[in-house]
């Protein structure tokens, strides 16, 4: 097993309290990594580092913190391969994933941001010719980033890029069931020459170190990627001490498709919507919306499809379906399959764990979970109101568009939906009408770092991404001088 430590004030660090959380490998059961079980004392002890760090941080030239953000991309992209190993035993998704997504896009996030703070305007308002006002915009100070399992170094470097591209220090949170590729990101830090405190890494459980973080009087800005009921807990911490928060939740997703899709080319995209990554995405379509006229037709057509997906060893290249996170979550996915059955719903496939025998000997003990689809439910039952996180989609007709809309609607989640048309004037009216924060159009996952990331209702709260997210770890101040 290897053993993990924080990352506080340049240095790698053991727990204070000496304690660690064993860590097992998804795919296998086995152990897999020790992760510190950190607490108050060490979240103190990397909000001091960041303090210190925050005064020659914001001071140092914009040119001179991308050249340090370009150079920790350049180290993701060294050690790409090392990277997506760890994150693929750490998570049990497919290696081929985590080489052509997640690492990728983790370096992709500190690049945008270290050339996005070199093209900065203020605004400027000039007052009936008795004054100019212009806005400054300053970093925060200590930021708290804490971040989820599903996406570990990709959503990580979501929150850390911006953050210390605009100049402020930050102490982040990565999740204690995926703790390897922030221990890497570390020791690249280190390489690379970031100072000392810009950026510390504390591990360990959220009621733990994520709740002294979110709690620390000296952390005025949290960024959140998270569960809708953890993300309720930071809020009500938060708010009585006037924090700022960005707050990225879950979703129940709506992919609508029309009876006019053209299928033989949007078939695939439909089924990795559903079931990339496990289905353990929060912008994953979970529930499909079939025009009745393709109905039966689509329904044979894409079980079939996700039937021929390719389960076994996340680590073997040929691998399309791996293992979900860990026992608990594999026990909470096969709980709703049971409760879509109470519910009256009917399983076309899937419907329980992999069967041993398909796996290969080394993943018999995995937590591996058979892509799922239900048909026959309501929108209201539970099945397609609770957001399961797991391979599990439900499919269900409809006759109008104004049916489609109401179904999609009918959620209280507004993160993400697809639509799938060929009918553009259609395509942008039900986009239009349709709740929630993105909506792709015959396609999914398709991403421009430019653009506003967030949700609706229990989706979240405030934005990600490009200028969002640069005014978010900033703070607006207005200079009004008299002419």
């Amino acid at each position: 097993m290897r053993t993990i430590a924080n990352y506080i004030d340049g240095r790698q660090a053991p727990p204070a309290g000496g304690e660690y959380l064993d860590k097992p490998e998804p795919a296998t059961g086995g152990p897999l990594a020790r992760v510190p079980a950190s607490g108050a004392a060490d979240v103190a002890a990397a909000v001091a580092a960041a303090r210190a760090a925050f005064d020659p941080w914001s001071h140092t030239p914009a040119a001179e913190r991308s050249r340090l953000l370009l150079a920790i991309a350049a180290g993701i992209d060294a050690r790409s391969d090392e990277l997506a190993r760890l994150e693929s035993e750490d998570t049990g998704k497919p290696l081929t994933l985590a080489r052509t997504l997640d690492i990728p896009r983790a370096a992709a996030n500190f690049r945008f941001f270290a050339t996005a703070i070199l093209h900065g305007a203020t605004e400027s308002h000039p007052t009936d010719h008795q004054a100019l006002n212009y806005t400054l915009r300053r970093p925060r100070g200590v930021a708290g980033l804490i971040s989820p399992w599903n996406l570990p170094l990709y959503l990580l470097s979501w929150k850390i890029a911006p953050a210390i591209a605009t100049g402020n220090t930050a102490v982040a949170k990565p999740s204690e069931l995926t703790p390897s590729t922030a221990h890497a990101l570390g020791e690249i830090c280190s390489e690379v020459g970031l100072p000392p405190g810009v950026l510390n890494l504390v591990h360990g459980l959220g009621a733990q170190a994520g709740a002294a973080l979110v709690d620390h009087p000296d952390v005025r800005t949290i960024s959140f990627t998270g569960g809708t009921v953890t993300g309720a807990a930071i809020a009500k911490a938060a708010a009585p001490k006037f924090k700022k928060l960005t707050l990225e939740l879950g979703g129940k997703n709506p992919t609508v498709v029309f009876g006019d899709a053209n299928l033989d080319r949007d078939l695939p995209a439909i089924v990795r919507s559903a079931f990339a990554n496990q289905g353990e995405i929060c912008l994953c379509g979970s529930r499909i919306l079939v025009e009745a006229s393709i109905y039966h037709s689509f329904l044979d057509r894409f079980a079939g499809a996700v039937s021929r997906l390719a389960i076994g060893d996340p680590l073997e290249p040929g691998t399309e379906f791996g293992a979900l996170i860990s026992e608990g979550h594999r026990a909470k996915v096969l709980g709703y399959l049971d409760l879509a059955r109470e519910e009256g719903g009917r399983v076309v496939l899937g419907g329980g764990p992999v069967p041993p025998e398909r796996l290969p000997p080394r993943c018999r003990s995995g937590y591996f979970v058979a892509p799922s689809i239900v048909t026959g439910l309501s929108m209201g039952c539970r099945t397609n109101q609770e957001e399961i996180f797991g391979p599990v989609v439900t499919v269900t007709p409809f006759h109008t568009e104004a049916e489609a809309v109401a179904m999609a609607n009918d959620s209280n989640y507004g993160l993400a939906a697809s639509l799938w048309t060929e009918n553009l004037t259609r395509a942008h009216r039900v986009a239009e009408q349709v709740q929630c924060g993105t909506i792709w159009v015959n396609c999914w996952l398709l991403r421009d770092l430019r653009v506003p990331f967030g949700g609706m209702r229990q989706s979240g709260v405030g934005r990600e991404g490009g200028d969002e997210a640069i005014r978010f770890f900033t703070e607006p101040k207005n200079v009004c001088i008299k002419l």
